[in-house]
This record gives structure tokens, sequence and C-alpha cells, in this order.
């Protein structure tokens, strides 16, 4: 029997349109309800059907949040997907080939690496309709890890028992089918999954995380404009707000989108939209608005590859100081950045009680992969959500003022005036973009205008969202600095430079507005190295800290950033860190085959 791998990493490529998205969603569903840690990431195009695609999944009994550039198990319904994916598929891994096509291993192909064709689309007419051969693969795959098919029977009655027992019966014929195909021409188990400790967890995207957050902190209005990643938070809101009380409302364009937050949020509501790259842009003015009138709202940019269209399917984190300084004049806001699906919840409530509070806009900046790729989650702390609506008159007060009148923009010690909301007796709403007086009135007053500034961005100071997250020693030989979805694929390199005898920690971003330079400081005070991994062609969170100077004298900063579309792996960053450290080693063959994976020449017998 073969060692068990622990990270088994099993992909499926073909074209678009074949359902490569949703046979990897089965896979990653059905391990995770089984106790499984998962995290499922993609490569697709812009185009609705057509051009390659591929699902990787990474499978294991820890958890597990990040790219990796290794594969045990390659089904391929093209030569294209062989051709594409075949660098990364380990030596003793296999290549489950659709016999439909004249399957080859090109030159280039690891040795020992094994091509399986099956007869996929045979099989599957014969199930019932070729459009179930990715259901004959994943019975192949099954076996290919040593599981059994009775979870996948569950999955499929839940799923399609609706249809009929004729559907149902279709498909488990393709699961048996491929699993028998299997374990009759790879006998014995070429590799076996860890035992997973059998607690259920949760699949999910961190769009669908922010989402399931703000309807728990009270959002009742979303509304948006359909962009790539975006969209699907608010797929994920129409489906729930209207159960809720609330609604998700279509906009002709990103401008109107924010503005109707704006509205909403004047009057009371909690409300939040959600974009991204261009959207992001043309929202400026909005937030600009939404600064100047101090109303509270949240907006949810998922950063993709830029400029302009650039690569809408393709992950980027080049929007950071569109989203710290853009627009025109001096707005305040405050920008944070979840890392995990955890944080996509957390942040996607504690968002809407930062905009209350401090009265301005709050920008939650995610990105492609954290948004749009699978993660397993044990559990969403609901119980954990609180709601604070800030600064609030009550009726009360207004009543006590008598002929006084309120004062909506009143000068506070924390720059927070109380707000009435829209049809309290004796409050005051008038709110409008030009310069104003404390009840709201246009004035020119330099004066006034100097106070108002002042006002305004008094509010930062006393905003206490946590500025990062750090683990390792408390004096290491070398921080990684790093933000959004790096946190899974930063903690995997840190491991193998510790396996190696490093001494490293890794810090991670939390907020970038108000920018944090203090709090960094002081934890990067004496160190050697600071590396800063980023997702960009040009360095803007190395920008934000030289700008802001947070880094102290004598700190040697390094970076590692890339813009080619694909997530980071591991190696990528550990390869740097390690020779400016001098670690010594073959930390990427431990990577791809160390302690965490099988011995993979011994795993196909």
């Amino acid at each position: 029997m073969a060692a068990s791998p622990r990270v088994f990493a099993w992909k499926i490529g073909g074209d678009q349109g074949e359902g490569i998205d949703s046979t990897g969603t089965i896979l990653a569903t059905v391990l995770a309800r089984a106790g499984y840690w998962i995290y499922g990431y993609k490569w697709f195009s812009s185009r609705i059907k057509g051009g390659h695609t591929n699902f990787k999944i990474r499978i294991s009994d820890r958890p597990v949040n990040g790219a990796s550039s290794d594969t045990h198990v390659l089904v391929a319904l093209t030569q294209e997907a062989i051709d594409k994916n075949i660098d990364e598929v380990l030596p003793g891994g296999v290549v489950l080939a659709d016999e439909a096509f004249q399957a080859r291993l090109p030159e280039t192909a690891p040795a020992g690496v094994r091509l399986v064709t099956i007869p996929l689309s045979e099989i599957a007419k014969q199930a019932g309709g070729v459009l179930m051969r990715n259901m004959v693969a994943l019975g192949a795959s099954v076996y290919l890890m040593g599981l059994e098919l009775g979870p996948f029977h569950e999955f499929v009655r839940r799923r399609w028992g609706s249809k009929g027992e004729a559907v149902v019966q279709s498909n488990f014929k393709a699961l048996e089918q491929g699993y028998a195909f299997a374990q009759e021409h790879l006998p014995g188990e070429p590799f076996r999954l860890p035992p997973a400790d059998g607690r259920p967890k949760l699949t999910l995207t961190g769009n669908q995380a922010l989402a399931l957050g703000a309807v728990a902190a009270g959002c009742r209005i979303m509304a948006g404009y359909p962009i790539t990643p975006a969209t699907s938070v608010m797929e994920t809101l129409a489906g729930m707000l209207p159960k809720f009380g609330g609604a998700v409302v279509q906009m002709e364009d990103e401008l109107a989108a924010v503005h109707v937050v704006a509205g909403a949020g004047y009057a009371g509501a909690r409300a939040m939209t959600a974009t991204s790259g261009p959207g992001i842009s043309l929202m400026q003015e909005g937030i600009g608005l939404l600064s100047m009138t101090e109303t509270p709202s949240v907006i949810v940019d998922v950063q993709r590859a830029g400029p302009s269209t650039g690569e809408p399917t393709k992950v980027e984190q080049s929007d950071l100081l569109a989203l710290v300084h853009g627009g025109h004049g001096e707005g305040p806001r405050i920008v944070i950045v979840p890392s995990s699906v955890e944080e996509c919840f957390r942040d996607g409530a504690e968002a809407f009680n930062l905009a209350e509070r401090f009265q301005c806009p709050v920008i939650i900046a995610s990105d492609l992969a954290l948004g749009e790729f699978t993660y397993t989650a044990e559990d969403l702390p609901l119980d954990q959500v609180r709601i604070e609506r800030g600064a609030l008159v009550d009726a009360g007060e207004l009543r006590r003022l008598g002929e006084r009148r309120f004062q909506r923009y009143a000068f506070t010690p924390t720059g927070v005036s109380p707000r009435s909301i829209p049809g309290q007796p004796d409050g005051q709403f008038l709110a409008t973009g030009s310069e104003h007086n404390v009840f709201g009135h246009v004035t020119e007053d330099p004066g006034n205008r100097t106070r108002m500034m002042e006002k305004r961005w008094k509010k930062m100071e006393s905003v206490d969202f946590p500025a990062f997250t750090y683990e390792g020693p408390e004096r290491p030989d070398a921080v990684v600095i790093g933000l959004g979805y790096t946190r899974g694929v930063i903690e995997e390199a840190l491991e193998a430079l510790r396996a190696h005898g490093a001494s490293v920690g890794h810090l991670h971003l939390r907020r970038l507005s108000p920018f944090p330079a203090k709090e960094l400081r002081e934890r990067l005070a004496g160190l050697p190295f600071a590396f800063v991994v980023e997702q960009n062609a040009t360095g803007e969170l190395r920008f934000l800290l030289e700008a802001h100077d947070a880094v102290p004298a004598g700190v040697v900063v390094g970076e590692v950033h890339k813009a080619d579309g694909r997530p980071f792996v591991p190696e990528e960053i550990a390869r740097p860190v390690a020779e400016r450290l001098g670690v010594h080693g073959d930390l990427e063959g431990w990577l791809r085959a160390g302690d965490r994976v099988a011995p993979v020449q011994e795993a196909v017998r």
C-alpha cells in the first residue's frame, strides 16, 4: 500500500463550459463534509465557453489555504489540459485522459508520470449521456484517492433527487463505472488520503463569506453592477436579503450603485456595494461624497488584474493605492484587508460597525483569489457578531435641545458628531457634497473649512481595527509581510524555511487606512530583514510602507512580487528568503514531496 500524502493535489482540466468547475465543486464539497480540509483554485478565462480552464483541489487532514505547484492526479479532458499542466504532475503521478482524443505525454513530462487513458465519453454515454463523463472521471479519481463512493452517492441523491430516480441512477452508474475502470487498470491503491477527522466542514468562497457577514450584521440594501470577480457577492445577497426584508438593486453602473448606498446609509439603513477594478474607479466620486457627508457605507473591492479590462479572471493586488488615496480631494476612509474566509465573514460584519462608529466609507480590500477560490471552515462565528450603531442622537436628546438647533456636524473632541436619522423630530437632515458648517449649510468660510477638514480627519485617530497579525519568533532573522490571499501560501513557505533551520516571522496586514505606521515600526524595529510579498508589478504595499516611514532605519527590505495572474506558490516566496538568509537544503523538494507528501516514486505500483 502506498504511503499517505499529507496534502493530496487533484486537478481537472478541459475546455471552459465542460463542467470543470462543477466537478471540482462536487469533489470539494463531499470531501469537506467528510471532514477534510480543502483549498480549491481555478484558472479560467473571460469567455463563457471555450478556452482552457482547470480546477485544482488540495486535500488534507489539516488546514490548507494556498496554491501549490504539485499535482498527484491530473484529469485531462483535452490534450491542451495535459500540455498546460503536465509540468506540475509529480513523478509517480497519474494523468487520467479521455480516450476520445489521442492523449500523449509531451517530452517535458516529468519522469515517472503515468498516462492512463479511460473511455470517459463512452462510459458516460452508456450511463445516460456524454455530459456525465465528468462523473465517470470523478469515480475513477475517488478510487485513486483510496476513498469509497458512499458519500458521493449521498451527494448525488441530495443534489439530483428532485429530478427523479432515473437521473440519480444514471449518475450512480457513471461514478461506479469510472471507479471500476480505475480499479481494474490501476490495481491496488496508488494513493491513500490520511483519515479525515469526521467533522463536516463548510466549503465557501471569500465572497460568500463576506455576504454572510454582511447579512449577519444587519445589511439590508445592496446596490451593485455585475463585474468579475465581485458579482458573486451580489448573487449571494440576492438569494438571502429578501428573506430578511432586504433587497439587492442592480444599477446601470457603479457610480449609480455607490450613490444608492449613500442614500440608504444617510437614511439609516445598513447598505453596501461590491465591485472590482474599473468599478472602483467609477465609484471614486461617490466615495468622496460619503466622506464629505460623513455617511456610513461599506464598499467591497475584489481586486483583479488591470489596468482597464486587463485580465478580469486573474488575481492581482493592484488597487491598493487607489483604495487608500483614490479620488479627488482628501476624504477620510477606512480600508481593511481580510485574508481568510473567517476574516471575510468577520470583516463583512465589522465593516458596518466601523462605518457607523466613524461615519465614513469603509472599504474591504479583497482579491480574486480570496473572493472566488474555495476554502473550508469549521464554523463561522455568528455568535460573535455585534452591532454598534455609533453616535445616534435619540428623540429625548433632540427634544431637550428646545430652541437650540441640533448640529449634525458639531465639532467634537473625537471628530465624530452624533447624527439624526431623517424623520426624527427636531433632527437635522441637510447633507451636501459642498463644504458646510455644523448645520450642513454651505459655506466657504476659511476658518470653518479648516476646522471641518480637521474634524473629518480627527476621526481616523481613533480607528481601532487591528493593524496586522504576527506569527513567529519574537526576534526572528527575517519577517515576511503580506496581505490578502497570500496568508496561506506564506505560511507554507515559512513552514519549509523553519524546517531548514530559518528563524522567520509572518506579519500580515489587516488595515491599510489609516495606515498603521507606528505599530509597524515597533514590530519591525531591530530586525535585519523584511520581505514584502504582494501580487502586483510595482510594489504598492512596499510604497505605502516607505511613504509612511513604517520600516525603521537599518531594516533591509526585500520584495517578492509578480503580476502574471497566477496565485503565488510557496517556492516563489521561500526561495528568495532562503537565498537572503543563507538557508541551504532542498526547499522546493521539501515543499513538493517532503514531509507533507508521499514518496511519490513509490506511490504508483
